[in-house]
């Protein structure tokens, strides 16, 4: 009796061994291949994804215009061929999605970079996600939280060299005003920004503030052309003062200019370039585009920041060879406006001194090619 119940206690003893035994291989076998998984056990399905970003070159949460931002990332698990998109945003909208390959770092993660640089806009952000890898090393899905900072804008000064100067010079560009090539704020380059004030009936100056700069990189402040039915065709609005050269309702140069005085205005209405003179003639007018009677645009020693001609479109002498390059025989003509109401303080002057000179052109007569006006 005795003998027998110890001979179960026995086999019930060796059983249990042996379960433990078993349960402990498998929990082994299960801690292996958990581990060869990146830390997740395979009945667990994908491993756990944790991609994180931090933000280089900010100050203040503030990057300066056409400077680059940096973005830095890490990826855990680490696995080969790995890569995570980067999505960009500017104002609130999406402009750009990096897709960008993981580098392993470290034991068991991997790093990436992005980089963008700052072409305007007010405030920028970025987020990356990495969408997961299936197969036997599967990984999860994971985004990270939404980075966001704020462009910085300076004024420039003349003779300021830089990155800056050269996206403001492209932003110009893309306004259609012209100033000359290169990384430098020059003499070309204000002219220009006194066109953009002239058109946005801001202070006639040529001092590319702050405000200016940050609007020039933003696109605001562009021409609205008034007859696109012209074709390629000049009109100038008086009330601006300044020429604007135009292919329907796209502008594609614009230029400062002095118009005729308010005992001499200029002629309104819709004509055409009829006769053109090179070089400079006994009036002091250089290189000429007449475009009724002796009314033309032309270069001229003085052009002031209010109408002062006798008539004609006064431009600047180191713009006038551009513009008469680009002014043709035939090519269509709308002045309109009024010179001397604005907001501008420079709209009032009546007299323009007397140092300016005639600039009636030699033609006496109205050309029989010249279309009437048909205002």
């Amino acid at each position: 009796m005795h003998v027998r119940k110890l001979t179960e206690m026995t086999n019930r003893t060796g059983i249990a061994l042996a379960l433990a035994c078993a349960l402990a291989g498998f929990f082994l076998i299960a801690t292996n291949a958990q581990a060869a998984n990146g830390g997740a056990a395979p009945d667990d399905g994908p491993a756990k994804a944790t991609v994180k970003i931090r933000v280089l070159g900010l100050k203040n949460h503030q990057a300066t215009v056409m400077n680059k931002v940096t973005v830095k990332g890490s990826l855990k698990p680490f696995r080969n061929l790995q890569k995570v998109k980067v999505y960009f945003y500017k104002d609130g909208k999406r402009f750009s999605t990096r897709t960008v390959k993981v580098h392993k770092a470290g034991k068991n993660y991997g790093t990436f970079t992005a980089a963008i640089r700052m072409r305007g806009g007010n405030r920028y952000g970025v987020r990356a996600k990495y969408w997961g890898k299936a197969g036997k090393k599967a990984v999860g899905k994971d985004t990270t939280d939404h980075k966001s900072w704020r462009v910085r804008y300076v004024g420039l000064a003349h003779d300021q060299c830089g990155r800056v100067v050269a996206g403001f010079r492209k932003a110009l560009n893309r306004l259609a005003l012209v100033p000359a090539q290169g990384r430098c704020f020059n003499g070309k380059m204000e002219r220009a920004v006194l066109a953009y004030r002239k058109l946005n009936d801001m202070s006639r100056n040529a001092r590319a503030s702050k405000t200016i700069v940050q609007r020039v990189f933003n696109g605001n402040g562009g021409y609205h052309v008034r007859r696109p039915s012209l074709g390629d065709h000049m009109e100038a609005p008086l009330s601006k003062q300044v020429i604007v050269f135009s292919k329907g309702k796209r502008p594609y140069a614009i230029f400062p200019i002095a118009s005729g005085k308010a005992s001499t205005p200029t002629i309104l209405g819709t004509y055409s370039f009829y006769w053109k003179e090179p070089g400079m003639n006994s009036h002091g007018m250089y290189y000429s585009s007449y475009f009724i009677r002796g009314y033309a645009t032309h270069g001229y020693a003085s052009v002031p920041d209010y109408p002062a001609s006798h008539g004609c479109l006064r431009t600047f002498i180191s713009d006038q060879p551009r513009i008469y390059n680009i002014t043709e025989i035939g090519m269509p003509v709308y002045t309109f406006g009024n010179a001397f109401r604005g907001k501008v303080a420079g709209y009032k002057v009546k007299q323009a001194g007397g140092d300016l000179g005639p600039d009636l052109g030699p033609t006496g007569g109205l050309d029989p090619a010249a279309p009437a006006s048909a205002d």
